[in-house]
């Protein structure tokens, strides 16, 4: 009776993990086969929009060292204004306390480089990709984007752009030395996941919604 109570347990065990497996497998595939002919890795192939819609991380690591994510996206969306490919940029990152601001360090990076204070718009409410996108198209009237990040990332944002109706594209940022890249490629598979659960399932809306808010380009 015992061997057949841990025999069945096991069998259970083994028909969630396999279940959880096909799962993750299904997300990935279907988020990165939506989304590949939306993700441009060189500016020459990436077509021209108004409105370039920049996805917030940290500019600093443990609050001590220089987030390379941070840098490759500032550098991705100065280039893409630099070049014409788009007129204005949206800086969208977490500004869910006083000490943390996301999207006024994007801002100040954007203008070191050159791009003027009067073609950039701050989202304080980008607390994450679904929250930043939909408030792209929501709070800011933007329907047609080109959304930068890196690679990985770009998928899932276009993926949840495509479910709301919008035009988007993305481009890709440089990626990073190895070592991060790693740890952040695995916690994508998973998120992809997540987005999936959270568009179909779950029905997420963002955090917070609020007016229109115009952009004047």
């Amino acid at each position: 009776m015992l061997l057949k109570t841990v025999l069945k347990g096991i069998k259970y065990g083994l028909g969630l993990f396999i279940f959880a497996v096909l799962t993750l497998f299904f997300c990935n595939y279907w988020v990165l086969n939506s989304s590949k002919n939306k993700v441009f890795a060189e500016i020459e192939d990436l077509p021209s929009n108004d409105i370039a819609l920049v996805l917030g991380t940290n500019p600093l690591i443990r609050n001590r060292f220089q987030n390379p994510y941070f840098y490759t996206r500032m550098e991705a969306a100065y280039k893409l204004y630099d070049k014409g490919k788009v007129k204005h940029i949206i800086v969208s990152g977490d500004n869910g306390r006083k000490s943390y601001d996301e999207p006024t360090e994007m801002k100040k990076d954007l203008m070191k480089r050159g791009v003027p204070e009067s073609a950039i718009t701050l989202d304080y409410a980008g607390f994450r990709t679904l929250d930043s996108v939909v408030r792209c198209k929501e709070v800011f009237q933007q329907n047609k984007v080109t959304i930068v990040s890196q690679e990985f990332h770009n998928y899932r944002a276009v993926f949840i752009g495509q479910k709301y109706g919008m035009d988007v594209i993305a481009y890709n940022a440089s990626p990073v030395y190895r070592s991060i890249r790693s740890k952040t490629k695995i916690r994508e598979y998973f998120a992809r996941c997540k987005a999936v659960l959270d568009l179909y399932l779950l029905r997420k809306e963002p955090k917070y919604l609020g007016k229109k808010i115009e952009i004047k380009i």
